[in-house]
């Protein structure tokens, strides 16, 4: 997982434009050392349980998560895989709920900058 520590910018969601996704604050996933982690889009709020593999030789997390969406309680899973590219590719599930792919790029210091 050491290869996708770090914070990682939302940029794409199958469901939702970027307007949505930075609603509260830029949509960000974000991955620790210790396997866990947390993301942050729209008003969602889910903190991480990771666990790393590999897929075609390259890094691959898959992770339940718990959080809120919006003060009600949600949960759920997801994966996400460094492209060839350097970006991340993944995708979000809730529990009896919504499911949408999603794109994230490495979090630059212009992306906490941008008013939100």
């Amino acid at each position: 997982m050491a290869s996708l520590t770090g914070r990682w910018r939302i940029v794409e969601m199958d469901l939702w434009d970027q307007e949505a996704i930075d609603l509260v604050e830029p949509g960000f996933i974000e991955f620790t050392g210790d396997g866990t982690g947390q993301f942050g889009f729209i008003a969602v709020r889910g903190w991480l349980d990771c666990r790393s593999t590999e897929r075609d030789g390259r890094p691959l997390v898959e992770f339940s998560w718990n959080g809120d969406d919006d003060g009600d309680e949600a949960s759920g899973r997801g994966w996400v895989g460094l492209g060839e590219d350097g970006a991340l590719t993944g995708h979000l599930f809730f529990h009896l709920g919504n499911d949408s792919g999603f794109r994230a790029t490495p979090f630059t210091g212009a992306d906490a900058r941008d008013g939100r």
